[in-house]
């Protein structure tokens, strides 16, 4: 890659990404340094990345670097990155660097990019199956799990790229072939510092050829509006007005992209409910963008099958159901997990990261038989419940395990309600993520249904 030959380039973070960002780097012919808090992160490298320094804890870059690429967790206000602004290095995530190492490509691949409080992953997974479902080499690849550069490098076609707040606050130049911002709800604002800056980092979807965006929430149709993109379409869970998706007489339909193409019933989707289709209609948009054909969204829609942790029946006995999401971070997240649901005791608790419960259990109290709240914010769950639900049962444990909390709700719970695990918090208090802690729950109702 010629722009990186003989540069002097900093990785900071030595996880996945920093990795997968120092081993492009190599191959481009640039000398690499790689930092990180972390000794043994960096040790784990030694054998992987030979040629590459190691340097632990830097707080500001080496004399001759000129360009730093930072994981996407590393905040603006870290000493390092505000010390590399000052002396007038540039910063920029992998994500970035995967888009200028693209561009110098003769045949670069589409980039179809999704973005969005909630639904990402579902919406990156049902992208890649119906790309594929049309022939497409395509992957999902981005906070999805798998490196951006490590896609671009594979050779992929078609890039399916889930873009956090994060990486789109340090990918200034990404312009998607087609880019959706599916919602926006309160969330990381201890990293952004207000909604207004956290909004305008998932905005940076919307600055490529088309522009797409879930316009049930008014926050996002405003932003699409005023999207730099060529053209702008819209998703809807109503029936579509012209230039949009939605759903009329139970079937998905797209009159954007085509003269009111039907794509399949929504009983056909999943996962069930209103997320899961508003999901299903933001990756039919994005594929249709790049020309998908109407049979392959639907044929790719019907063969996609959600992610674990992800609003998946764990079991169902004496008329309880036992529902794992613990892939429901955010209240924005959780109230949708609720909503699936007519009577359910809520299993919530973790770190908040700021936000606020309160519309959550304002909306929801009507559904709640009860909850119970565990983590390190489980009283601030609680004094929402006591504002806005009083008549709702709590139980907030203490210093509990998992199978306390099971054992609580399921005491709480009667015949027809769903005991949902649906944190409305990050994990890291009491687990490794939040795979742990679905994990860790899944094993606590078969423990209590077998017993």
């Amino acid at each position: 890659m010629g722009f990186l030959a003989g540069r002097h380039v900093l990785v900071a973070g030595a996880g996945v990404t920093g990795r997968s960002a120092a081993e492009a780097l190599l191959a481009a012919d640039a000398a690499v340094t790689v930092t990180d808090g972390s000794a043994d992160r960096l040790a784990a490298l030694e054998q992987l990345l030979p040629g590459v320094d190691l340097v632990p804890g830097l707080v500001a870059p080496p004399p001759g670097v000129d360009l730093v690429v930072t994981s996407p967790g590393w905040r603006p206000d870290s000493p390092l990155l505000v010390a590399a602004r000052a002396a007038g290095v540039e910063v920029i995530g992998e994500v970035e660097l995967a888009w200028r190492m693209g561009a110098e490509l003769a045949d670069p691949p589409t980039w179809l990019a999704v973005t969005g409080t909630n639904g990402k992953t579902t919406t990156v997974g049902m992208l890649e199956s119906i790309l594929r479902a049309a022939g497409i080499d395509a992957v999902a690849c981005g906070n999805v799990g798998l490196p951006v550069v490590d896609a671009l490098l594979a050779g992929h076609r078609v890039l399916a790229v889930e873009l956090s707040s994060f990486q789109l606050h340090w990918s200034p130049s990404v312009r998607p072939f087609a880019g959706v911002l599916l919602n926006l709800a309160e969330d990381h604002l201890d990293w952004h510092g207000t909604f207004g800056a956290y909004a305008a980092a998932k905005a940076g979807v919307l600055t490529g050829g088309v522009a797409i965006g879930g316009v049930d929430d008014p926050v996002v149709a405003e932003l699409l509006a005023a999207a730099p993109a060529g053209a702008h379409v819209g998703f809807t869970l109503s029936s579509p007005e012209e230039g949009q998706l939605g759903v009329h007489d139970g079937v998905l339909v797209d009159r954007a992209f085509g003269s009111d193409a039907v794509l399949l019933p929504v009983a056909d989707v999943q996962p069930a409910g209103p997320p899961g289709v508003a999901d299903a209609l933001a990756a039919a948009a994005l594929a249709r963008a790049h020309g998908v054909p109407a049979e392959a969204v639907a044929a790719g829609l019907r063969s996609f099958r959600p992610g674990a942790h992800r609003a998946v029946v764990v079991a169902s006995a004496g008329g309880v159901l036992y529902v794992n999401d613990s892939k429901a971070t955010n209240p924005h997240a959780a109230a949708a997990s609720l909503r699936s649901h007519p009577s359910v005791v809520w299993v919530a608790g973790g770190l908040l990261k700021g936000a606020s419960v309160d519309d959550l259990v304002r909306a929801e109290a009507h559904r709640m038989r009860g909850a119970v709240l565990i983590g390190a914010d489980r009283e601030v769950i609680a004094k929402a419940l006591a504002r806005h639900a009083p008549a709702v049962p709590v139980a907030v444990l203490d210093g509990a395990t998992m199978d306390d909390a099971v054992r609580a709700a399921r005491s709480m719970a009667q015949p027809g309600d769903a005991v949902v695990l649906a944190p409305a918090a990050a994990s890291m208090d009491m687990f490794s993520d939040y795979a742990h802690r679905g994990q860790a729950f899944t094993e606590a109702v078969q423990a209590l249904v077998t017993s």
